[in-house]
C-alpha cells in the first residue's frame, strides 16, 4: 500500500517534468466571460445575475463559505446545471446560445457539447471508473469522444502520469490507489482532453490531510508553468494566496470582493470578506 511520504516524494519529483508533459495536452488559454447569469434552484437563488470575465491564461481563485455558489459557477460551465438567465461565452463562442440575425437563441445539444469539450474539470470525488485500469480511465475520452488513436492515447496517458508521479500505476486499479492518487488519475484524466479551461471543485476536501500536499504540487506546476486558464473552488487558504492571480470573494450568489490576493487577505475592503477570513483563518 502507498505511504504518505511515498507520494509526496514521487509527487514532488514529478513536477520538474511536467510543464513539458502538459505543453502538448493543451491548447492555450481562453477568455472566460458570464454575462448576467441567474441559476435558481426553486426559490433559492444560487447565482444572481453574475458577471465574471477571465483573461486567456488567468488563474482565478474563488473563496466563500460553503453553499454560496461556489461550486455552481464551475457546474453551469460544464453544463451539469444549465442557466435560468444571461450568457456564458467561452473564447468567442456562447456556451448555450447561438447568434440568428441579431439574437441571441438557444443553442443546439451539438453545439453545446463542441464548446463545452474545451473545458475540463476535477470534483471533488474522484469518479474514477473502478472497473478500469489507470490507464483505460486516462484514454477513455480521447478515444471515445475524440477519435484519438489508441496508441497515441496510452502515449500522453503514460506521459500525463509521469507528470503526476504516477508512472508506476498504469496499470493498476482505483481500488489499489490512496485517496492522493486517485485525485491525481483524475487531474491527468482531465487533461488528456486537451482542454483550454480547467475547473477544480475543492479537489482536496475528501483527501486526509497528510495527503492534500501531493494534490497541491500538481496544481501548483498547472497553474504556475501552463497557460491554460484555471478556475479553482477552494478552501486551502495559503494555496488560493500563493498560485491566484485574482481572488473572488463569493457570498450569497454574488461577488462581494475581489482583487489580488495580497489585497484580500493583507487589507480586504468588505466586512463580509473579513469575517470570512478571519473565520477560516482562526484569526
Amino acid at each position: 500500500m502507498p505511504t504518505p511520504e511515498t507520494d509526496r516524494a514521487t509527487a514532488t519529483e514529478a513536477s520538474d517534468n511536467a510543464a513539458a508533459a502538459v505543453a502538448s495536452a493543451q491548447r492555450g488559454g481562453t477568455r472566460v466571460r458570464m454575462d448576467k447569469v441567474t441559476k435558481a434552484f426553486g426559490d433559492h437563488v444560487v447565482l444572481d445575475d453574475l458577471d465574471l470575465d477571465i483573461a486567456p491564461g488567468e488563474k482565478v481563485v474563488v473563496i466563500g463559505p460553503s453553499g454560496s455558489g461556489k461550486t455552481t459557477i464551475l457546474r453551469t460551465l460544464m453544463t451539469l446545471e444549465p442557466i435560468d438567465a444571461g450568457h456564458i461565452r467561452i473564447g468567442d463562442d456562447y456556451l448555450y446560445h447561438v447568434r440568428k440575425g441579431d439574437d441571441l437563441v438557444r443553442a443546439k445539444e451539438s453545439h453545446v457539447r463542441e464548446v463545452r469539450d474545451r473545458i475540463g474539470m476535477v470534483f471533488q470525488h474522484f469518479h474514477l471508473f473502478p472497473h478500469m485500469t489507470v490507464r483505460k480511465n486516462i484514454t477513455l475520452g480521447p478515444v471515445k469522444s475524440k477519435g484519438v488513436a489508441r496508441d497515441r492515447a496510452n502515449a500522453r496517458a503514460e506521459e500525463l502520469l509521469e507528470m503526476v508521479g504516477l508512472a508506476d500505476k498504469v496499470d493498476a486499479y482505483p481500488a489499489a490507489l490512496s485517496g492522493g492518487q486517485k485525485q491525481r488519475v483524475a487531474i491527468a484524466r482531465a487533461l488528456a482532453m486537451e482542454p483550454e479551461v480547467m475547473l477544480f471543485d475543492e479537489v482536496t476536501s475528501a483527501l486526509d490531510p497528510e495527503l492534500v500536499g501531493e494534490v497541491l504540487n500538481v496544481l501548483r506546476t498547472l497553474a504556475t508553468e501552463t497557460t491554460m486558464t484555471m478556475i479553482l473552488v477552494t478552501h486551502e487558504m495559503g494555496f488560493a494566496r500563493e498560485i491566484g492571480d485574482r481572488l473572488l470573494m463569493f457570498d450569497q450568489g454574488r461577488i462581494v470582493e475581489e482583487g489580488p490576493p495580497e489585497q484580500l487577505f493583507g487589507a480586504p475592503q468588505e466586512e463580509r470578506t473579513r469575517t470570512f477570513l478571519e473565520a477560516v483563518l482562526g484569526e
